[in-house]
């Protein structure tokens, strides 16, 4: 019995490992605080990264796809509920959090003798001013860390991650058009998926980009509807 908890984290520690082998090669994905609103961007195969949540709410993620739909419909729908039986106003990232997706993460997780979630996200949610923006970066274990910064990349390698986060911190500037953002976007996927440094990351995007599907999405700040949320043509930037 008393053998009982080191098993535990052992299977804990197999799983944590086991999860990041399986999202080994996915490609990343990026979310912008910007002042016409959230740029969201993803590279996919077949599957999409990018989706509507709710008035105010995206997801843009990286994983498998069965997984991917399981955490969409559960944001959904507790979006939804939380709307109907408050206000649409009440909706918030936090309160998805803590009472849906949080739980959900967690427990598949940490449930060792079932499959968990592989998946990796971010949650936007815009707001009048990019300073009400909220940006949250979650992982397949239900850990959420909410982005003070401007700009929030998704990558399997905490390492590699926070490098983009970076580079593209220098290279973003305060004025540039969205389609400028989406380049460098492409340009920090491009770094992203080759393994090359960014004191030098490749000048044009990924070439294995070109054989995919690139997704851009905004939630847009100014928008008399309550809607925001609007797909973008990526042809524009690539």
């Amino acid at each position: 019995m008393t053998d009982e908890p080191y098993r535990w984290l052992e299977a804990i520690a197999n799983r944590r490992e086991y999860i990041r082998d399986q999202l080994k090669g996915a490609s990343p994905v990026f979310a912008f605080s910007r002042p016409e609103g959230i740029l969201l961007c993803g590279v996919g195969v077949g599957q999409s990264k990018v989706f509507e949540v709710y008035d105010r709410h995206a997801l843009v993620t990286l994983g498998h796809p069965v997984d991917i739909e399981k955490v969409r419909q559960t944001l959904i729908e507790a979006a939804h509920l939380e709307g109907f039986t408050r206000a649409p106003e009440d909706v918030t990232l936090r309160r998805l959090l803590s009472a849906s997706l949080g739980p959900l993460l967690k427990n598949a997780f940490e449930q060792i003798f079932a499959a968990p979630l592989l998946i990796e996200l971010i949650l936007a949610e815009v707001g009048r001013t990019p300073d009400q923006d909220v940006l949250v970066r979650v992982g397949y274990d239900g850990t959420p860390r909410f982005i003070k910064n401007s700009i929030v990349v998704a990558h399997t390698n905490a390492t590699d991650e926070q490098a983009a986060v970076d580079w593209l911190s220098a290279q973003v500037q305060p004025n540039a058009a969205l389609k400028d953002v989406g380049r460098l976007a492409l340009r920090a996927e491009g770094a992203l998926m080759s393994g090359k440094p960014f004191a030098s990351p490749p000048t044009e995007p990924n070439p294995i980009a070109k054989e995919r599907v690139i997704e851009m999405a905004i939630l847009e700040r100014i928008e008399p509807n309550r809607v925001h949320y609007r797909s973008l043509d990526a042809s524009t930037i690539s």
